[in-house]
């Protein structure tokens, strides 16, 4: 039961039994060093305030009566006045020491009845033979030699009760000075003793808390370490205080559970491999359909489109109206089916087929592109207004001339027949610090419910015979910025035409740079067909 209260006990409930078992230690010590100062300031004060001090006036007082003896057998032989002094000071100092020694030892009966015994006596002296003996002298009677006798055996008394006293004393004082040596080795002893308790205490705390929480702290922080370079196969293991083992276990279970994860992302990566590879499959098939559709489709779609013009050339006087009208749909079939795959080629080779990724000057790259589109610009009579100049970005050159002439394009397409067309171009910095570009013109728009649906491919808003085209450009658009870490919309607040944003990270490499040239990457002349929304 113990030890599993014990094996209950947290970090902080270890540190309180320390601090309780410590707070217990110091209690004793202390107590324990309060008696044994209390103890030796007492017995120091007994010998040094009441023994000592009763010793010198017990001698004292031993004087003043043998003083008093002594006047009296001076004024007995010779009758001279004078040898009375001595006694009469005698019986003064007597009593004042008598006093003082009565106060000293006010704690000690045993030590004052010596000096009741021998005040007693010394009183019983002084009146029957001191006095006695002065009064007759004093009368020049002659004191009877057994009275002298008499008082000198009473005096001898008197000096055997003085003896007595003085050894009781002394006796007294040697007790106190051993009590006192004594007291103050306990005292040494009990501060050694609290020296080396705490001592072995530190020691012990240091050892417990080593043990109890450092080395389980170790083992869970080396195992954690071991887990996280790689070792998901190690156990963590649960030891020391109860938080501690809560905390291992939950590391433990995080390990299970990564375990488990790895294990079923391993099954998932296989998965993966094998779903690359079909995908790896599937692109070679794409390719080699590309191909053929760049290749073996177009020829005979050459053929059927020459040899119908070839036709209606021959046989166009015996045609009649109706046949004509066919031959012409045959061709213009031929050749919208021709754009249309290479609309198609184009837009399967984003990201795939080009992707060179260099330093493109967007400046130069629009100045090419307005000079290839000269012809319909020419023809719109299309004005351009832009900032001076374009930021510098990494990308593909090509894929970002291709965004510019179908932006472009399609702003000139999509004109109003009222006015010439007014190209607009923008950029500026966007609230995540990457380029923002805007291209706006003031042609027919766009409607707002239709800002998602231009970027699909194959979505039209118009008619083929109202605008040519095969709905394949903003979504080529979509897809070259998309590539290059962008993203394109439509702005619906943007009125009198149609505004179409797209953004371009920004590169450190090529930020604040000069302008610097590039060669032309080679883009084919694709003309203004099939760029369309």
């Amino acid at each position: 039961m113990a030890g599993g209260r014990w094996h209950r006990l947290t970090v902080h409930g270890w540190f309180v039994v320390v601090i309780s078992v410590i707070a217990t230690l110091l209690l004793v010590c202390a107590v324990v060093g309060a008696v044994t100062l209390d103890r030796t300031s007492r017995l120091s004060q007994q010998l040094t305030t009441r023994i000592s001090p009763a010793l010198v006036e017990a001698a004292n007082m031993q004087k003043a009566l043998i003083d008093q003896e002594t006047g009296v057998r001076g004024y007995l032989l010779t009758g001279r006045a004078e040898f009375l002094s001595p006694y009469s000071e005698g019986v003064r100092a007597e009593q004042v020491s008598r006093d003082r020694v009565a106060a000293l030892l006010a704690d000690r009966a045993d030590l004052r009845a010596d000096l009741t015994a021998i005040s007693e006596r010394a009183a019983a002296w002084r009146r029957d033979y001191a006095e006695f003996m002065t009064a007759h002298r004093q009368r020049d009677e002659a004191v009877p030699d057994a009275t002298v006798e008499a008082g000198k055996q009473a005096f001898d008394g008197i000096r055997a009760l003085l003896d007595s006293q003085s050894a009781h004393l002394t006796q007294a004082r040697d007790q106190s000075k051993a009590e006192l040596a004594g007291a103050e080795r306990v005292r040494n002893f009990a501060f050694l003793g609290m020296l080396v308790v705490f001592t072995l205490a530190a020691a012990a705390v240091a050892v417990l808390l080593r043990r109890a929480v450092g080395r389980p702290l170790d083992e869970l922080r080396a195992a954690s370490r071991r887990v996280a370079a790689g070792d998901f196969g190690l156990g963590i293991p649960a030891r020391g205080p109860a938080d501690i083992r809560e905390v291992a276990n939950d590391v433990e279970q995080m390990r299970v559970r990564i375990v488990n994860a790895l294990h079923e992302s391993g099954q998932q990566h296989a998965l993966l491999r094998e779903q690359a590879e079909e995908l790896r499959r599937s692109n070679a098939e794409l390719e080699q359909f590309a191909y053929v559709a760049s290749h073996d489709l177009q020829e005979p779609l050459r053929k059927v489109a020459t040899f119908c013009q070839l036709l209606e050339k021959r046989f166009g006087d015996v045609l009649d109206e109706r046949g004509r009208q066919y031959v012409h749909f045959a061709v213009d079939g031929a050749t919208r089916m021709q754009v249309l795959i290479n609309d198609l080629l184009r837009f399967s080779r984003v990201g795939r087929v080009y992707d060179e990724r260099e330093p493109v000057d967007l400046e130069k790259a629009l100045d090419k592109v307005i000079d290839d589109l000269s012809a319909p610009i020419e023809e719109s009579g299309a004005t351009f207004e832009r900032p001076d100049p374009l930021p510098t970005v990494v990308g593909d050159a090509t894929m970002l001339r291709l965004l510019w002439q179908n932006l472009i394009s399609n702003a000139i397409k999509f004109r109003d027949p009222a006015r010439p067309p007014l190209v607009r171009i923008a950029c500026e910095r966007g609230e995540e610090g990457e380029w923002e570009f805007s291209v706006a013109d003031n042609g027919i728009g766009v409607e707002p419910e239709f800002a998602d649906k231009i970027f699909i491919i194959f979505q039209r808003l118009h008619s083929r015979e109202t605008y040519t085209g095969t709905g394949i450009g903003l979504a080529m658009c979509k897809k070259i910025v998309e590539t290059h870490g962008g993203r394109i919309w439509l702005d619906t607040d943007y009125t009198g035409g149609a505004r179409i944003r797209f953004t371009l990270p920004v590169h450190e490499d090529t930020e604040d740079t000069e302008d610097t040239g590039h060669e032309d990457t080679g883009l084919e002349d694709t003309g203004h067909e099939g760029i369309d929304s």
